[in-house]
């Protein structure tokens, strides 16, 4: 292990056990954490470049390292579709108690702010190969942003797609007005006489783009996960597919494989 990699193994089991609270200035780099290591500048500002990197500290200009405010995690798990499938065709009361967002984070319908966009788009060669339908078909584009009421940033940036034609049957599905929609996308697709059979995940990792890095207020050097997440109704049929895109430095997410006993 690197000697930087082990300095910040020891500021982050420190933060840890509570030396400095959330807000809390770290010592200076110079002469403090220098000293107290016994190793250069450069290598001090390494580790605590790993601990920026994964939200641990904040580095303001001109005042030092602060610890920082965590935000609130999102722990997302493939048990959650099976979860919105049992909803899904529950009365309304019931649905609107809770949401997929309350279920990820373990916070209340009051606690979050809810913002959504809709808007028709044409379909290029990429979502039009998923659907299986002609480039330029009419697309419902749904962008979605979720956050806690005390903090500014959402907890995730998620792009919906649906085939116009589809979900025209209701035209409560093409009203903004409406969302948050109690039972959220299962539900809808219920309405029009559609239930899921399956949805495959594909999750990769990169930098952010810079309207990602404003969007979700990232810190240099914190990567973002991007979930494609397809929709198969029980004919095989491809009826949603969304992007999401979430910050690494808040999101866990959870795979629990059921496995056939012998």
């Amino acid at each position: 292990m690197a000697k930087y990699e082990k300095i910040a193994d020891d500021l982050r089991a420190r933060i840890r056990a509570g030396e400095w609270a959330p807000g809390a200035k770290l010592p200076s780099e110079t002469p403090e954490l220098t000293a107290h290591y016994k190793i250069s500048l450069p290598t001090i500002r390494q580790a605590l470049a790993v601990l920026s990197a994964e939200g641990v500290v904040d580095k303001v200009h001109g005042r030092g390292n602060f610890v920082r405010e965590p935000r609130t995690v999102v722990v997302r798990t493939n048990e959650r579709h099976q979860w919105e499938k049992d909803r899904a065709r529950q009365p309304e009361e019931t649905r609107q108690q809770t949401g997929a967002t309350e279920h990820d984070t373990g916070l209340s319908v009051s606690d979050l702010v809810f913002h959504a966009e809709f808007r028709e788009t044409e379909a290029g060669e990429g979502l039009a190969s998923i659907f299986g339908v002609p480039v330029d078909t009419v697309l419902l584009e749904r962008t979605y942003r979720t956050r806690y009421r005390a903090e500014d940033e959402p907890f995730n940036v998620a792009r919906s797609y649906l085939v116009y034609d589809m979900v025209k049957a209701n035209p409560d599905l093409l009203d903004v007005s409406l969302e948050p929609w109690p039972g959220g996308t299962q539900n809808q697709l219920f309405t029009i006489g559609i239930e899921l059979d399956r949805i495959v995940e594909r999750i990769t990792a990169r930098p952010p783009t810079a309207e990602e890095t404003e969007d979700l207020g990232l810190k240099v050097g914190v990567s973002v996960f991007v979930l494609q997440k397809v929709s198969y109704d029980t004919d095989g049929r491809v009826v949603e597919v969304s992007n999401v895109t979430m910050p690494g430095d808040r999101t866990e997410m959870v795979f629990t494989t059921p496995l056939n006993r012998w």
